[in-house]
């Protein structure tokens, strides 16, 4: 535990467990009934209750919530079904004083968890303060939130004994810091203990300082019987038997509750999460029980569940989970990573400039099975996060387990134009500044400067800023280019100074699109996959990837980062959600990243009307059920991409589509049962043109380039006018926000780009 103190407003975070309330133990005084408040407020309120018991991990089970939704905001229905949940009655009168009773719910708490419980809150004079608690039994000795003024107070050795509790009054969303002033609504509060067995705390009540009530009414007496918890030693072996590792699990009780508290977590655990990682040998602390436990490791894994028992009555207990693949790219040579994660901003901490360590995002990197993570330290995090740099592979790397610290330039000056990915810096220091805000304030110079290193440099989260209606590849509608996606591209792919443009975590006709006419107009640009985790993705890392080919990788042999960035900068790639995939992919038996003939990667010299082989080994895993949540969803709700959404019908079945120049001229459905099948196709070129598969949208590869007679691609005038076209849009959109000293250099570096698609369009012969 870290923070743990009980100031007017409750204020803590520990790991720790959590539960509802759903049971009475004992007969208590019948409670307060309001029936004059109005039912269209109070549904209001109590659906925010509702969310807010999902977030704490808590949910209500579903009789109660089937029982809420027949009470349609009928006040006395509803107090039936939520009261029994509550600790305590508050009741402000007329005069705004307090007085609090005890409410009927079961006095149990967990020794090292949390419970959380309702407050039923009665008020007659309509305050809209905040409502705030306090006990002499907290634990002001623990260090208090970031965000308290008040000094933490001193305690007595003494007065330890009587510090067991620890507690927080939910008032974050989706609920009102203050209260609503209706004459009825319910708060949320939980509750930790540091001990086991009988323990009785004060509770004491108040809307304000004055507010009390006189004779000590505004305080409660409970007495608790606080259960012990159980130490539950995890035994983690990975799809042989043998090997211990690191795996995901979600424990859930009967009622659905999430144990540990996602409210009360810590680093490693994130409260944002439903799952912990734990490594083989580590352990879990859980009250006695019945669980259901959901486990694996990233999406190479079979998602597993099983029913789990933690005794009462002994204060350690063991268990074993044995992980099961579906499938295992390391094995075929194809080695899996995320680009662009983060370890501050974004959903980890109300104070994201300092975030986690790196100790914490290497147990996330395993526990998804990622064999390299990029770590981007970026504007809200800057200062403190950037001491993590060591412009190396971390030393808490693992042999087949990477991690690296780098750059996203997002909150930089040249936000505007488009985030940036920096992967491979050896300073992580624009030349001649100390502070973010004497970065340029375009991307160009930046990409310049990271590849002037050594680095392999791209855009991130490539969607934003490229809204497009349609759902075709490619379309000619011409997007905003006012996001911070991979606008300022189709400038900067001119001057060779993008590596890649990132997939995967926005919708994929929108990253996609931009990639396909460039890549129509002769530029090699790769993509590459992200999830920009935690800030577009938060559920884990690697919800998005790329696979990287790595040849020479021998069994118990550590990997090469700079190896595997370099396959991603050579498009030896594909990239996709990990549940399906498109590896050994070949057009004319030269593998996509490969130098052939031409010494160039991926570059494959032809003849006009030669019949070239394309082959691919494609598999993907589907549930036999079809999962609406996700296919019914439109294209630009998340998950973007997912193997879902490629689902043909009802079926089990995926389409492999082969492209050539952006359009699918062959398809073919496979099983996506988890095996592998090898496909083939057969191609003739009759113009130099680009080649790639997908099964959209889950997985992409990277293309092939077919150069016919020598020639260059040149496959679309249509792509080249669309690109000249959204020159002039992106200026339009970025020049105001581009500094006055810049200005010059980049009106030429535009003016550039302008001429280069005017000669592009010259040459092009497709439509």
């Amino acid at each position: 535990m870290q923070n743990a103190s009980l100031p007017r407003a409750w204020l803590a975070a520990t790991c720790c467990m959590l539960f509802v309330t759903t049971t009475t133990a004992r007969a208590e005084p019948a409670q307060p009934v309001v029936t004059d408040v109005e039912p269209q407020p109070l549904r209001a309120q109590v659906s925010r209750v509702v969310q807010a018991l999902q977030l704490a991990g808590a949910p209500l089970d579903e009789a109660r919530r089937k029982a809420l939704d027949a009470a349609a905001g009928d006040p006395a229905k509803v107090q039936d079904v939520l009261d029994p949940l509550c600790l305590a009655v508050v009741s402000v009168n007329p005069e705004s004083r307090v007085k609090v009773a005890a409410g009927p719910a079961d006095k149990t708490l967990a020794q090292d968890g949390w419970r959380v419980f309702l407050i039923k809150v009665v008020n007659e004079a309509g305050v809209t303060s905040e409502l705030r608690c306090d006990s002499p039994n907290a634990a002001p000795v623990f260090k208090r939130s970031s965000n308290s003024a008040e000094p933490a107070p001193s305690i007595k050795p003494e007065q330890v004994a009587d510090r067991w509790l620890d507690g927080e009054l939910i008032d974050r969303q989706p609920l009102n810091k203050r209260l609503s002033g209706l004459k009825l609504e319910y708060r949320l509060v939980q509750l930790y203990s540091r001990d086991a067995g009988k323990r009785e705390a004060k509770l004491v009540f108040d809307v304000g300082q004055g507010t009390q009530d006189l004779g000590f009414r505004n305080e409660v007496n409970v007495l608790f019987d606080c259960r012990p918890a159980v130490k539950v030693d995890l035994e983690v072996l990975d799809d042989d038997g043998k090997t211990p590792t690191t795996g995901q699990f979600v424990f859930k009780d009967a009622e659905g509750r999430v144990y540990p508290a996602q409210s009360r977590r810590l680093a490693p655990d994130f409260f944002f999460h439903a799952q912990v990682y734990r490594q083989s040998g580590e352990s879990i602390l859980l009250p006695p029980g019945e669980y259901d436990v959901t486990y694996g490791r990233g999406p190479e894994y079979r998602v597993q569940k099983r029913k789990m028992t933690v005794p009462a009555g002994q204060p350690t207990h063991n268990e074993t989970f044995r992980l099961h693949r579906w499938i295992k790219l390391a094995d075929q040579g194809w080695y899996s990573g995320d680009h662009h994660i983060h370890a501050a901003g974004c959903a980890h901490y109300e104070a994201p400039m300092e975030g986690v360590t790196p100790a914490d995002m290497m147990r996330h990197v395993m526990g998804e099975d990622l064999n390299v993570g990029c770590v981007l330290s970026w504007g809200p995090c800057w200062y403190f996060q950037k001491q993590f740099f060591e412009g190396k592979v971390s030393s808490l790397s693992k042999p087949r387990s990477l991690m690296r610290y780098d750059v996203e330039v997002s909150g930089f000056p040249s936000s505007h134009a488009g985030h940036l990915c920096l992967l491979r810096l050896s300073e992580d220091d624009y030349p001649n500044t100390t502070r973010i805000e004497q970065w340029p304030s375009w991307d160009l110079p930046v990409l310049k400067w990271g590849k002037s290193q050594g680095a392999v440099v791209g855009f991130s989260h490539s969607g934003w800023g490229l809204q497009v209606k349609s759902t075709k590849l490619p379309n000619y509608e011409m997007p905003k280019f006012d996001g911070i996606g991979a606008n300022e591209y189709v400038v900067d792919v001119v001057h060779d100074a993008c590596d890649f443009i990132s997939a995967v975590d926005t919708p994929s006709v929108w990253e996609l699109n931009v990639w396909y006419h460039t890549l129509n107009c002769g530029y090699r640009t790769r993509i590459s996959g992200e999830t920009d985790f935690p800030c577009i993705y938060g559920e884990r890392v690697g919800l998005g990837r790329s696979y990287v080919k790595l040849a020479g990788v021998k069994e118990g042999t550590p990997l090469d980062y700079d190896q595997w960035v370099h396959g991603v900068r050579d498009g030896r790639s594909y990239v996709g959600d990990g549940l399906s995939h498109l590896f050994d992919f070949t057009v004319g038996g030269l593998g996509v990243g490969e130098k052939g003939d031409a010494g160039t990667p991926s570059v494959l010299p032809a003849k006009a009307g030669e019949p070239l082989k394309v082959t691919v080994k494609a598999a993907a895993l589907l549930e036999e059920s079809p999962r609406n949540d996700i296919r019914s969803k439109p294209l630009d709700q998340p998950h973007y991409w997912h193997v879902e959404r490629a689902r043909v019908g009802d079926t089990r079945k995926v389409p492999v589509e082969l492209i050539v120049n952006g359009k699918a001229v062959g398809r073919q459905e496979i099983e996506a049962d988890g095996s592998v099948h090898d496909v083939t196709f057969d191609f003739t070129p009759t113009q130099s043109s680009w080649v790639a598969l997908r099964i959209l949208p889950s997985s992409h590869t990277n293309p092939v380039f077919v150069e016919v007679d020598g020639k260059p691609v040149r496959a679309s005038r249509k792509s080249a006018q669309w690109c000249l076209d959204a020159v002039e849009v992106c200026w339009n959109a970025k020049k105001n926000n581009i500094r006055l000293e810049e200005h010059e250099a980049a009106a030429k570096a535009y003016d550039a780009a302008r001429q280069a698609y005017r000669k592009i369009l010259s040459e092009a012969t497709g439509e």
